[in-house]
C-alpha cells in the first residue's frame, strides 16, 4: 500500500497529527474507530489517543477507500476484510502495548527533567543537595552543613508515601 504521505519516523501519533497527515478531521477519524473494528488506537491514562504507525497506515487506507475510490462505509469494511485488516487487536498485544505506552511517556518525563536540571544547573542553583527537594532547600535560610537537623532530613520524611510509588499507610 504506497502512503501518499511520507509519515514522521516516530512510533505515535496524537490524533490531530494523524487527521492533519491523512486530511481529515479528528471527530472523522473517532468516527471511523466506530465503524472499522480494525483502527482501535491505544488511549492513554488520560483516555487520549495514541495511535501506531500502523494504525495510521489503516487510517489513511480507510480514507483512499472512502474519498477516492469511493466506496461506501460498509463496501469499505468488506474491502478490508479482503485485504485481511478485519480483526482488532488481541488482548495480549493491547497489553503489550500498553506497556510501550507508558514506557513512552516514562522517557518523556525524564526528558523533562533532565531539562530542568540542566536549566538548574545553568542559573547556577545545581542539583539538590543530599537528595532534598528544592522547595525544602529554599525554606531553609541556613546551609546543610550548619544545620544538622536538616541534614539528618530524608527523602522519606519530606515525600509521602504514595508519590514513593510505596502503598499508602
Amino acid at each position: 500500500m504506497p502512503s501518499r504521505t511520507l509519515l514522521p519516523d516516530k512510533h505515535f501519533y496524537k490524533i490531530g497529527e494523524v487527521a492533519d497527515l491523512i486530511g481529515v478531521k479528528p471527530h472523522v477519524l473517532r468516527y471511523w474507530e466506530s465503524e472499522f473494528p480494525s483502527l482501535r488506537p491505544m488511549k492513554t491514562r488520560g483516555a487520549h489517543r495514541v495511535y501506531k504507525k500502523r494504525d495510521v497506515e489503516l487510517a489513511m487506507l480507510i480514507r483512499r477507500l472512502l474519498h477516492d475510490e469511493g466506496y461506501t462505509t460498509p463496501g469499505a469494511k468488506k474491502r478490508l476484510r479482503e485485504l485481511g485488516h478485519e480483526r482488532a487487536e488481541s488482548d495480549e498485544g493491547r497489553g503489550a502495548s500498553r506497556e510501550v505506552v507508558l514506557r513512552g511517556e516514562l522517557l518523556g518525563l525524564r526528558e523533562e527533567l533532565q531539562r530542568l536540571l540542566a536549566q538548574l544547573t545553568a542559573i547556577g542553583a545545581g542539583p539538590p543537595a543530599a537528595g532534598l527537594p528544592p522547595s525544602v532547600l529554599a525554606q531553609s535560610a541556613t546551609p546543610l552543613a550548619s544545620a544538622p537537623e536538616t541534614a539528618q532530613m530524608t527523602v522519606s520524611s519530606v515525600v509521602p508515601a504514595a508519590r514513593r510509588g510505596a502503598p499508602p499507610k
